[in-house]
């Protein structure tokens, strides 16, 4: 698929697209190149359909959530990407069936919102969640959390539109949700259902104040990054280790490509420098444009993988997801 590509997949649908769409904008690092076609549906009927043609045509389909833990290509990336920001995609469900006990929340909702939203009405269960970034769809699909726990500690059923085009609902106890994984099976993710309990207002908006604190204290909340870059190792003693340690030992805390860096605050938090310009003294000789800053952050990504490998023997798997033209989604 291209741009002049004609529009038969989505022209009849209910949805919004824009061609050639630059992406920067959706991701919190601010970089990279373009989408053939951005696509907003406005209804699962219209989400559904596309799918079945996506599959159909075998047009490479890429979820785009948050942007919070992405890195776009400078190429950008081919075939169809859809967002789902529209009011269907971001509704929240309180007291699903009648009980306090559950809520609803569809992909596209976001995650900072909910939490705030449960501690506002009293609703005990989420604000682990507290400071992290994501789409609830986005969150789910990698089990994402910190040191207060994980979003799957509270997930009661996740529905997921397969490439099929066929909604199913997978209840709890058919669910793994282990370090940032799951085994929730290929497919976007339309809503999860929330176990969660009444509890005082007041004790909430408490809980959820003093996490995003400690948060803000021990890390570069305020970057332009994604958060932590890479998973916390399993060691060859079988504990798990923490990724920014391992990078701060192997002396990587400030070590920069061009207009990436490694956070000398925190060694998992991989940023650009936004004042990082061509020019510079310091940056003459590997300073780059903003056209090529995706190719910066790729390059310091494995020089740090390099350095942790060579003084502990241990292989870093990133946790931002790249997206690169011409690979399958």
């Amino acid at each position: 698929m291209t741009v002049a590509s004609p529009a038969s997949l989505y022209s009849d649908l209910d949805v919004e697209w824009t061609l050639d769409a630059p992406l920067a904008p959706h991701t919190w690092y601010g970089v990279g190149g373009r989408a053939d076609v951005l696509i907003r549906p406005r209804s699962l009927e219209a989400l559904t359909t596309l799918v079945r043609r996506c599959r159909r045509d075998d047009v490479p389909l890429r979820v785009l959530g948050s942007g919070a833990n992405l890195l776009v290509d400078d190429e950008g990336v081919d075939g169809v990407v859809v967002k789902l920001d529209m009011p269907f995609f971001k509704a929240v469900e309180w007291n699903v069936d009648g009980r306090v006990e559950r809520l609803r929340a569809f992909g596209g909702a976001a995650m900072e919102q909910l939490v705030q939203q449960c501690a506002r009405r009293g609703v005990r269960g989420l604000e682990q969640m507290s400071g992290i970034p994501a789409s609830v769809g986005g969150a789910i699909r990698m089990n994402a959390g910190g040191k207060f726990g994980a979003i799957g500690d509270a997930v009661d059923a996740v529905a997921v539109l397969g490439l099929d085009g066929e909604v199913r609902v997978y209840p709890r106890e058919e669910i793994h949700f282990g370090y940032r994984h799951t085994s929730i099976p290929h497919g976007i993710i339309v809503w999860a259902s929330f176990r969660v309990a009444e509890d005082d207002p007041i004790a909430c908006r408490e809980r959820v104040l003093e996490i995003f604190a400690y948060k803000k204290s021990t890390q570069p909340m305020g970057a332009a990054s994604a958060g932590c870059m890479f998973r916390n190792p399993t060691m060859p003693d079988g504990k798990v280790e923490s990724a920014g340690r391992l990078i701060d030992l192997a002396g990587m805390k400030g070590t920069r490509v061009g207009a990436a860096i490694v956070s000398p605050r925190h060694g998992n938090f991989l940023a650009f420098d936004k004042e990082w310009n061509i020019g510079t003294d310091e940056g003459s000789a590997g300073a780059s444009s903003v056209a090529s800053r995706t190719d910066d952050m790729r390059r310091l990504v494995e020089m740090v993988q390099d350095a942790v490998r060579a003084k502990f023997g241990v292989e870093l798997e990133t946790e931002v997801v790249f997206w690169r033209r011409g690979e399958r989604p």
